[in-house]
């Protein structure tokens, strides 16, 4: 067995031994009674005043995040009771006893403390799962510490190890790794939120210049978060080279499709082709775009859909943007009348209807065109101007259509239908059954 290895295994040995002449002391079991019956008294108090100060704490306005920790805080009342008691008790023992015959009093209101702190503190991560890890573990490091052991679990941990060439990879090195990488990233992902609420809050600036900066901003902290983790951890930079490089290499034919969108939102983002709040026409989805993301842009539909479209079909396809330059978009809606209508008169009113529709705008007038002769009507085409094609297209013409319907029918014009002649070459006898 490996000599450090064969320490820390022994300083286990010792601590468990030790613990257990400790235990098997009546001034242990005192403690331990002690500690049951604070917590069954506190449990019982948080079961009467838990609803009450909960409510009270709701009324809380303007400051979430707050709210947040308070209501975690006040939903462990069992533990605050705890340890009060605890405290209160451990003063009276020693009062009457030796310091060393609180331990496990002392023990137990330390890592109390530290439960509930951490369980409060980690309601900042909206990540219920991350928080919980975060939770539990800085818990046990404190619980090592207090227990005076962490030195020898550290031991353990890093002589339990792999070793590639001149790097050590052990036990403790991942743990070590897995923690501050989640911190700075969790951290990088906080300022990153922060400053993009910022940028977005400057009026001054157009909607695809905030969500550039904001990328880049993210981004960077992202890169920067993983540096000065793998540093922290001990690792060096360096002997990565060769592994990253290959890493890279098959990264890249597989993620062909994720860099392509990437570098098309970036792309896409420069160029200012599209921005959030644009209507938009992308084969059959017709939407507005509500948000431009690192591999898709989010596009909602009239009816309520939200299309993920990834990035890079907004490079190589066509795509029709209602508002690119301004949001004024000209309609046309076909329709004939019986040819005994007087055309002059049916533009006129045409022209008429249209303007009465309240999306319909005044300043760029609506026109009316005959446009043939058809086979059973005279077939005209009427053009207008909205400036909010993001309200829908349909509908739009739809209000035109009844609008129409309404005016032909006070001034009696006719919609003609279509007639058919049968002639048959053949007489047809026809006999009526009896």
């Amino acid at each position: 067995m490996d000599p450090n290895l064969n320490t820390a295994w022994n300083s286990f040995l010792l601590f468990f031994h030790q613990a257990k002449n400790y235990l098997t002391e009546p001034w242990a079991a005192y403690q331990l009674a002690i500690i049951a019956g604070c917590y069954a008294i506190a449990w019982l108090l948080s079961f009467k005043l838990e609803p009450i100060v909960e409510a009270r704490a709701r009324t809380i306005k303007g400051n979430p995040g707050l709210l947040r920790i308070i209501v975690a805080f006040m939903r462990r009342l069992e533990w605050v009771f705890f340890l009060i008691f605890v405290y209160i008790a451990r003063e009276i023992v020693l009062l009457n006893t030796w310091p060393s015959r609180t331990f496990v009093l002392t023990a137990a209101l330390v890592l109390a403390s530290a439960w509930l702190a951490l369980v409060v503190l980690t309601r900042i991560i909206q990540n219920r799962t991350i928080a919980r890890v975060v939770a539990i573990g800085a818990f046990a490091y404190i619980a090592l510490g207090v227990l005076d052991i962490r030195g020898p679990v550290s031991e353990a941990l890093d002589n339990a190890a792999i070793n590639l060439g001149d790097f050590k990879l052990s036990i403790l090195f991942v743990l070590r790794i897995v923690f501050l990488t989640s911190l700075f990233l969790w951290l990088a992902t906080l300022f990153g939120t922060f400053f993009d609420n910022r940028i977005n809050a400057i009026s001054d600036l157009s909607p695809s210049f905030k969500v550039l900066s904001g990328k880049i901003v993210k981004v960077g902290l992202i890169v920067i978060a993983l540096v000065v983790a793998l540093t922290a951890a001990g690792l060096d930079l360096t002997t990565l080279t060769i592994f990253s490089g290959a890493v890279g290499i098959g990264l890249g034919f597989g993620l062909q499709k994720v860099v392509s969108n990437f570098i098309s939102g970036v792309i896409i983002l420069v160029d200012k082709s599209i921005k959030p709040g644009d209507t938009i026409e992308l084969g059959d989805t017709f939407g507005w775009i509500r948000e431009l993301r690192a591999r898709f842009v989010s596009v909602i539909t009239r009816d309520g859909r939200e299309y993920l479209i990834p990035n890079e079909d907004f490079i190589t396809q066509q795509v029709v943007n209602w508002s690119f330059s301004n949001k004024l978009v000209r309609l046309d809606v076909e329709f004939g009348v019986s040819y005994d209508s007087n055309p002059h008169e049916v533009a006129r009113i045409a022209i008429e209807a249209a303007k009465d529709i309240p999306r319909v705008l005044t300043h760029k007038a609506p026109v009316c065109w005959m446009t043939e002769f058809g086979a059973s009507s005279l077939d005209f085409k009427l053009r207008f101007w909205i400036g909010d094609p993001q309200e829908g297209l349909t509908n739009i013409r739809g209000q035109v259509l009844l609008a129409l319907w309404d005016a032909f029918q006070e001034n009696g014009i006719g919609i003609p239908y279509p007639h058919r002649e049968i002639i048959m070459k053949t007489p047809i006898e026809v006999k009526r059954s009896e």
